[in-house]
């Protein structure tokens, strides 16, 4: 039988194994009529399928039993209560046992057509991106095979495939959507190229002399000193756990798919290090500041391949990184919502506040060069280049008050 956090932790649902009635019953909160030095758990029941009948579940005392004050545990239970409410009504089973596909591999000698060179690249790039970055790959390329096979060149030999087509698939999907997504199909198209090439199915990647156009994206604003003591502020009273997931990305300068991946085994706290899986799946060490390291419960109790955090803090997690980026990502929605704070600021926004304070901090005891070179070392940019197109898209580089060089055209109230 699954455990208590593989029960919590499924956020992605079928609805194709819904049942015409309920399998389950009433979700309930057991707290020992307000007992605190008791341990609080949530608990319900499900229809066996070997029986037919309601059988009770595992306890779920998730992060209840940290808080200590009757309403801290109320509003924790209460999380752990909508979350499984919602997978339920979504036709989760605590019964239900995954199933994997089979798949079979090609040899790359048989790979003639631009067709089997699609699904070829499908199944390498399994094992070399990430599972976000493939998830987005494995899209965009089952929909231009897709359209190929509409137009009667799936079959195509991939050697002789020209940017023609290509270009004509790119400029439908402008048309239907917009320049950045046409932009990041593109991208892809040329990690599929890129792929082939190197396993010497091509010579050369058709799709570098393919222009970008020229879009505008929505990029994610840095929050106000105001508005980070007012988020933060809520987030200690009504979400500690999302609170410090958000202490990774603004403290650690890591990204929310980046804290996803963290298990109990990438933290060390003898050494103050921890070790992060990166888009390009390589593993890199990064220290964790004395701040952030206070804000860690005790991790000794878990198993070393939990997950630092499940919607319930850690343990098991059983579904897709997407997912668990969108589940953060809507928790926090609800936060800032309570602000009225628009599209533009996100989760990432933390990372760009924190890299601004830290940069604008550096800037004080050293030029531009040595400060960007420091700060290098905490944001985890492998160039100076791409640290300053960062830095120039959050505008964290500002020039000091220049109104003494207008003193001659602009006049202050004293008239001087």
């Amino acid at each position: 039988m699954p455990s208590v956090y593989q029960i919590m932790s499924s956020l992605h649902f079928s609805l194709h194994d819904l049942a015409p009635k309920k399998k389950y019953g009433k979700i309930n909160l057991f707290d020992w009529n307000g007992d605190l030095s008791k341990s609080w758990y949530v608990y319900y029941s499900f229809e066996n399928p070997d029986t037919g009948k309601l059988t009770r579940q595992n306890n779920i005392h998730g992060n209840i039993n940290s808080f200590e004050s009757i309403r801290g545990r109320k509003q924790a239970a209460k999380i752990i209560i909508d979350a499984l409410k919602e997978m339920l009504e979504n036709g989760f089973s605590p019964y239900a046992i995954p199933e994997e596909p089979v798949q079979q591999d090609e040899s790359i000698s048989a790979v003639k057509t631009i067709g089997q060179a699609i699904d070829f690249a499908l199944k390498a790039g399994k094992t070399r991106y990430a599972e976000s970055t493939y998830n987005d790959f494995s899209s965009r390329m089952k929909q231009f095979k897709k359209w190929l096979t509409g137009k009667n060149l799936h079959d195509t030999p991939v050697q002789s495939f020209t940017p023609i087509p290509i270009l004509d698939y790119l400029n439908e999907v402008h048309e239907r959507t917009s320049a950045r997504n046409r932009n990041n199909t593109r991208l892809n198209i040329s990690s599929l190229y890129k792929l082939l090439m190197s396993n010497h199915i091509v010579k050369i990647n058709i799709v570098e002399d393919i222009d970008n156009l020229a879009s505008k994206s929505a990029k994610n604003k840095s929050y106000s000193s105001e508005q980070e003591i007012e988020l933060l502020e809520l987030l200690d009273k009504k979400d500690p756990l999302l609170g410090l997931f958000i202490g990774f990305i603004s403290m650690n300068m890591l990204r929310p798919v980046e804290v996803c991946r963290l298990k109990i085994e990438d933290i060390n706290i003898k050494d103050k290090v921890l070790t992060v899986r990166t888009k390009t799946k390589a593993s890199k060490i990064k220290i964790i500041p004395e701040m952030l390291l206070a804000l860690l419960p005790d991790l000794k109790p878990y198993n070393q391949k939990d997950f630092l955090f499940t919607p319930t803090g850690p343990g098991q997690w059983v579904t897709n990184e997407v997912n668990k980026r969108n589940y953060f990502g809507k928790r926090f929605k609800e936060i800032k919502n309570a602000l009225s704070l628009g599209k533009e600021y996100g989760m990432y926004s933390w990372r760009h506040t924190y890299i601004t304070k830290i940069y604008r901090e550096l800037r004080k005891d050293f030029p531009p060069f040595e400060a960007k070179s420091r700060l290098m070392l905490i944001t985890g940019h492998t160039t100076m280049t791409a640290l300053d197109m960062y830095l120039r898209d959050i505008d964290a580089e500002l020039p000091e008050d220049y109104s003494h060089l207008m003193h001659d055209g602009v006049k202050t109230k004293n008239g001087k």
